[in-house]
C-alpha cells in the first residue's frame, strides 16, 4: 500500500506540472554551478635542449607567474611560464632525489632533497645561498635530517621543516639556519605523525602539514601547539595555499595505507580545496591513469600542484613523470 500511494503521489505531482514547463527545461543548469577543467595538452613547451622530466615532485609559483617544476631528470629545475613557453633550467647533476620546492617571501629558490637529507637554499638563478643539514649523513638532532620532504618558509625569514621519511617530526630553524626546536613522533594522536609530507604557512602564522599515510592534515601555530586535525576527506600528497587564504590538496579518497599485507599508495586521484576553516570548498577528480599510460590530462600519483590568478590547475606527477595544465572552462561552446 505504501508503494502504491508514493507512486500516486508522484504521478499527480508531474500532472499538476504545466506541459510547457517541462518541455521547456533542459536539465543542466543555464549559469554553471560547478567548476570544471579541461586539461591543455600543449603545456608545457619544453625544448628540444632540455631533458624529459623524471619524478615531478615539487611545483611553484613565482610572482611573475611563472611555473618552477622540481623534477627528478637530468635537468632538475625548470620555469615555464603560464603559456608554457621555457623561461630557463638550472641545477644539472645538483641533486640525487629532488621532493620538494618553494619560493620565499624574497623570490629566494628552496628545495628538500630527501636522498641527501639536506635542504637548499637558492638564488632564482640557481647560485647556493645556504644547506640546511649534512649532506649525505641521516640523523635525527639539531644539525641532521632524515630524509626531509618539504619546508615552509615564514615571513620573518624561520623555516619549518617536514624531516618526514626517515624521521616524522617538524623541525624549526630561524632565517640563518639556526636550530630552535623540533616537535612529534610517530603515532596516530593530534601532533604525531605517520609521514610529514608536506608543508605550509599562510599569513597568520598558521602551519599545514599533510601527514599523508594517516589521510590527515593537522594544523599548527609556530610555536608548535596543535590547533586543529583535519581527517577522512583526503590523502594528503601536495599543499599549495591561494591568495584567498584557501588551501588545495592533491592526493586521493582516504584508504588505509597498509591492510591485508599489502601497502597501498593511492586508489584514485582527486583534488580539494579547504577553506581557512577547513570546511571543503570544492572537490575535483582526475582521471586515473594506467600504468604506461600517457594519456592527457590522467595522473598518477599526483604529488605536487600550484593555481594561478586565473584559476588554471598545474599539477606534477611522479608516476607519468609529467606536468600537466588543466585549464578552467569558463564557456560551454
Amino acid at each position: 500500500m505504501r508503494h502504491t500511494w508514493i507512486l500516486a503521489s508522484c504521478a499527480a505531482l508531474t500532472a499538476a506540472l504545466p506541459a510547457s514547463a517541462m518541455a521547456d527545461s533542459p536539465g543542466y543548469p543555464k549559469d554553471p554551478t560547478v567548476v570544471l577543467y579541461d586539461v591543455d595538452p600543449t603545456w608545457p613547451q619544453r625544448p628540444d635542449t632540455v631533458a624529459k622530466f623524471g619524478w615531478v615532485s615539487g611545483m611553484a609559483l613565482d610572482d611573475q607567474e611563472q611555473i618552477w617544476l622540481f623534477n627528478k631528470g637530468e635537468d632538475p629545475v625548470q620555469v615555464y611560464q603560464t603559456d608554457g613557453t621555457f623561461v630557463k633550467t638550472w641545477g644539472k647533476g645538483m641533486f640525487q632525489d629532488p621532493h620538494q620546492l618553494r619560493i620565499d617571501h624574497d623570490g629566494n629558490i628552496w628545495v628538500a632533497d630527501f636522498g641527501q637529507h639536506i635542504v637548499q637554499k637558492f638564488t632564482p638563478d640557481g647560485d647556493l645561498l645556504m644547506t640546511l643539514g649534512v649532506r649525505g649523513e641521516k640523523g635525527d638532532d639539531e644539525t641532521h635530517f632524515f630524509r626531509p620532504t618539504d619546508m615552509a618558509i615564514a615571513a620573518n625569514g624561520d623555516v619549518f621543516v617536514t624531516d618526514g621519511y626517515g624521521n616524522r617530526r617538524i623541525v624549526h630553524l630561524d632565517s640563518e639556519g639556526n636550530y630552535i626546536k623540533s616537535w612529534g613522533e610517530y603515532g596516530s594522536e593530534p601532533g604525531q605523525f605517520v609521514l610529514p609530507h608536506a608543508i605550509v604557512i599562510n599569513n597568520e602564522g598558521t602551519l599545514f602539514v599533510a601527514d599523508r599515510n594517516s589521510g590527515r592534515i593537522q594544523l599548527f601555530n609556530t610555536d608548535g601547539e596543535v590547533l586543529d586535525v583535519w581527517s577522512n576527506q583526503i590523502m594528503p600528497w601536495g599543499l599549495d595555499l591561494n591568495t584567498d587564504g584557501s588551501l588545495w590538496v592533491c592526493g586521493s579518497s582516504p584508504h588505509w595505507w597498509y591492510r591485508n599485507g599489502e601497502y597501498l599508495e593511492f586508489k584514485d586521484q582527486i583534488l580539494m580545496r579547504f577553506n581557512p576553516d577547513g570546511r571543503v570548498v570544492q572537490n575535483y577528480g582526475l582521471p586515473f591513469a594506467e600504468e604506461g599510460s600517457s594519456i592527457p590530462g590522467e595522473t598518477r600519483g599526483a604529488h605536487c600542484m600550484v593555481q594561478d590568478s586565473q584559476g588554471n590547475l598545474y599539477i606534477g606527477d611522479i608516476y607519468t613523470e609529467r606536468a600537466q595544465k588543466f585549464v578552467r572552462v569558463t564557456s560551454a561552446e
